[in-house]
């Protein structure tokens, strides 16, 4: 990933693979000052700046890309602390009329990583992040009404802050045919589970 993004890489990333990431799980993400960038761990899990303790307010590890440059929460993250965070893919669930959950796992066509937009903050002595997202697309739809924005490579600069302004125009939903996606078994509904397994076809 360091070299994927030309990055330098940080002591304290996450232990991998980890097929099932879960909010406060500490996650890999790429963090740009303009100049260099650094692959380092954030924590899965938004806190905002005037929180007196990590759960004085809901868990925000999504930003709506509709309110995300207005939101208190987030508008100074927006402007000045955008992160990419990768991942070979991600679950989405439905329900059943018995009100089961049904996992479902989307990827990139191509098998490349998926590359979220992501904001970060520091909070006391954590590094957070949230993940942004947008209006479903012709991928998710049918599934769930959102999905997490996903950047491509020749954007991600762009996203970083490194090639100036104009990073609002990538919050959208992916094309349609970059992703893919497959039902995998309800095993992944536990935290504790977290082996490959868990990403095939069920």
């Amino acid at each position: 990933m360091a070299h994927l993004f030309n990055a330098t890489l940080g002591n304290d990333l996450p232990e991998v693979p980890n097929y099932n990431v879960c909010p406060t799980n500490p996650v890999a993400a790429v963090v740009s000052d303009g100049q260099s960038r650094r692959l380092r761990a954030l924590r899965w899990g938004f806190i905002p700046a005037w929180y007196k303790q990590p759960n004085d307010g809901p868990l925000l590890i999504n930003a709506r890309a509709e309110t995300i440059a207005t939101k208190p929460a987030f508008r100074e993250a927006c402007r000045t602390r955008r992160c990419l965070i990768p991942a070979s893919g991600f679950y989405e669930w439905t329900k059943d009329d018995e009100g089961l959950r049904w996992p479902h796992y989307f990827y990139n066509t191509d098998g490349s990583p998926m590359v979220f937009a992501g904001i970060w903050q520091e909070w006391q002595d954590l590094v957070t992040c949230a993940i942004v997202s947008c209006a479903a697309g012709p991928s998710m739809a049918d599934i769930h009404h959102r999905e997490p924005v996903t950047v491509a490579p020749n954007d991600w600069a762009l996203w970083l802050g490194e090639d100036g302004r104009g990073a609002a125009r990538l919050m959208h939903a992916a094309p349609e045919g970059r992703i893919a996606r497959h039902a995998v078994d309800r095993a992944v509904n536990s935290n504790r589970a977290r082996g490959p397994e868990l990403i095939e076809e069920a």
